[in-house]
């Protein structure tokens, strides 16, 4: 279990916790409305709860006070005048002639709502130069509130759990990395306090976070779905209970030395693909201890000296033995490759031995990360790799298929983002797609997204809410494909492209980060870069300030000769190479034949010329049009890339 899965069950404890001291009191608010709370500056504030049917209620903050009664439901709501960024205060809410709620320590700034998938979940403490900025994060006028990852049925008014925490070297580790980076620029540009709600929930696919109304679905639909969907997990379960019945007499007095021991008997272990999740090789909903063993071979020369051994990723926990000694181990380190140096004295010429033991607490468990992760480098030799079958079994383990609900069309709307409403929002930022990117959901996902924007603007009652977003880095994501021209098919790419094609909406603005991806993981490290970009985008579209926000944006193409010049978009700067190059690399044209070529370009004045050998008559350019463009290095004068385009879809 990840950092962040820790998180998640923090917050629902600390929930849990709380409504002993909630129905204490007749009158209840929702959990945003907790101490150290930050309110929007500057508009209108709802505030809003519940109480005993037809009581009165008064609600005072900062010299201002309202009072109403409650319906004969329960439900009550007031609104406190705008009021300007300052702090700290106290709401109090009072129940005439019964009790008193108050919220202490309240801050007014900006709430900007952060939201979509595992790159916008991912923790602070697990970014590059995490201890130099974990260390610096001491400023309490930046508050994170994480809203625990929960799923329903139908739309919720209150959040399952979250507290409000702000920045601290003992606390900033937890946040969202790319919220924190985004909150501390803004919070440098603006000078007022900035919360962040981080409703986010890893592998999540767009659909799970829109309405009905935005998807044009009704409620049996997403009943039916689920319905199928537990068909399909109650079959998993069966499957995966069968395949571990045969480890169920797992001898009760075996230690941890004992299953490392060489010359252990392995007739009755399985064969498992390392590296792989043991989830994806058939053991879905499996959770606990479970070991993995392989032997490799060494000259007597080889022997004599130190091993550089690598294990994958491992998820979560791992002890990891050779020849019977243990030589390593992490805690928690789900994301975190494991390289571990073998003492000479634990070797032997010939055959020796590695035996792992693999602790997961939920999710994905077992040895995972890339084939090159998995790998023995004797001292002074070339690396070999430890990549395909090992032996494996279970020792303690559970089994619950949970499913993928956040695939699932609403759920993860109804129970992260409705409960949040009408909480003013200065704006969202949002980090997700790259569920969305297959086939036909990378073009589909155009008119999702755009419905999406709308769809919670429109429930916020702010038309113009500024949302802005980072599209999808640079990963290899064995998605793309080859046409029977020998053209590249990439989801990765068609997907980018929809994205761009959103920013036709008002008040919206992308951070283009193809430059600072990591072609061998989905979760890149540099969190910074993302966090200015998107801070950029929102000094522009939320405060106004004219500034160069983003990259170039190509705006239409003509031909002179056998050469295609393609015009762009510079906000007031000029186009230049990454790093101050001076070769453009990145593009592709083709003919009216539709065979795309690499191409050579160049910059004149505002404009690439880009041409091919193999090419007399350009009919179509296209730019980074892969799910991994890693060559692509046109940027402007301040370093922003250029967002990856086509010039005609093809």
């Amino acid at each position: 279990m990840s950092r962040v899965g820790l998180v998640r069950i923090l917050a629902t404890l600390t929930f849990i916790a709380l409504v002993p001291l909630l129905s204490a009191h007749a009158v209840e608010l929702p959990l945003l409305f907790s101490d150290g709370a930050v309110l929007q500056r500057d508009r209108p504030l709802p505030v809003w709860g519940r109480a005993k049917p037809g009581a009165g209620i008064a609600v005072e903050f900062d010299g201002h006070r309202v009072e109403t009664a409650a319906t004969a439901a329960g439900e009550w709501r007031v609104e406190l005048p705008a009021h300007a960024a300052g702090g700290p205060y106290e709401l109090v809410v009072q129940e005439r002639g019964g009790g008193t709620v108050r919220v202490r320590d309240v801050l007014v700034g900006d709430v900007w709502l952060a939201s979509g998938q595992s790159n916008m979940e991912w923790p602070l403490l697990q970014t590059d130069g995490a201890e130099v900025e974990i260390a610096h994060a001491d400023d309490p006028m930046i508050r994170h509130f994480k809203v625990p990852i929960s799923w329903s049925e139908k739309p919720e008014a209150r959040l399952a759990g979250g507290a409000w925490i702000a920045a601290s070297p003992q606390t900033a580790g937890e946040f969202s990395a790319v919220a924190y980076h985004f909150a501390r620029e803004v919070r440098e540009a603006t000078g007022v306090p900035i919360g962040i709600i981080n409703s986010t929930w890893g592998g999540s696919a767009i659909e799970a976070w829109m309405g009905l109304d935005m998807l044009g679905i009704d409620v049996a639909t997403v009943a039916e779905k689920i319905r199928q969907k537990r068909v399909v997990y109650d079959e998993a379960e069966a499957k995966t209970r069968a395949m571990i019945a045969r480890w169920s007499d797992t001898p009760p007095a075996m230690r941890d030395a004992d299953w490392a021991a060489t010359g252990l008997d392995e007739s009755d272990w399985a064969d498992l693909r390392v590296p792989a999740s043991w989830e994806s090789r058939g053991y879905a909903g499996m959770d606990g201890v479970a070991w993995y063993r392989t032997t490799f071979q060494l000259s007597a020369r080889e022997a004599e000296g130190d091993l550089e051994l690598g294990v994958g990723q491992i998820d979560d926990s791992d002890s990891v033995w050779v020849n019977g000694r243990r030589v390593g181990g992490m805690e928690q380190s789900w994301n975190v490759p494991r390289r571990y140096v073998v003492p000479a004295e634990a070797l032997r010429p010939g055959s020796n031995t590695i035996a792992v033991k693999v602790t997961d607490l939920g999710g994905n468990g077992g040895i995972a990360g890339s084939v090159d992760q998995v790998y023995l480098r004797p001292a002074g030799g070339s690396q070999r790799s430890l990549a395909g079958e090992w032996k494996f079994r279970t020792v303690e383990v559970s089994v619950a298929v949970q499913g993928d609900k956040n695939q699932i069309e609403t759920l993860l709307y109804n129970a992260m983002i409705h409960p949040l409403q009408p909480y003013p929002l200065c704006g969202v930022i949002w980090y997700q797609g790259e569920a969305n990117a297959y086939p036909g959901g990378d073009r589909r996902y155009r008119d999702l997204f755009a419905a999406m924007i709308r769809g919670w603007r429109a429930e916020w009652n702010a038309p113009e809410l500024p949302f802005l977003w980072a599209q999808l880095t640079s990963w290899i994501s064995a998605g793309d494909t080859t046409d029977a021209l020998g053209n590249v098919q990439s989801p990765w790419a068609v997907l980018r492209e929809s994205q761009t094609a959103t920013l036709a909406l008002p008040a919206t603005a992308q951070a283009v980060i193809i430059d600072v991806g990591d072609a061998h993981d989905i979760h890149p490290r540099d969190k910074r870069t993302v966090g200015h970009r998107l801070a950029l985008a929102a000094r522009h579209v939320a405060y106004g300030e004219e500034l160069t926000y983003a990259g170039p944006m190509y705006r239409s193409m003509s031909t002179r000769g056998s050469r295609a010049v393609l015009h762009f978009d510079l906000q007031g700067s000029a186009l230049a190479v990454r790093d101050g190059g001076d070769a453009v690399s990145g593009f592709e044209v083709a003919g009216t034949d539709r065979i795309f070529h690499p191409a050579q370009a160049r910059i004149v004045d505002d404009t690439v010329e880009v041409w091919s050998t193999h090419v007399s008559t350009p009919a179509a350019v296209r730019y980074a049009w892969r799910d991994n463009p890693e060559g692509a290095n046109l940027t402007n004068r301040e370093g922003l890339p250029a967002s990856p385009f086509r010039t005609v879809e093809w």
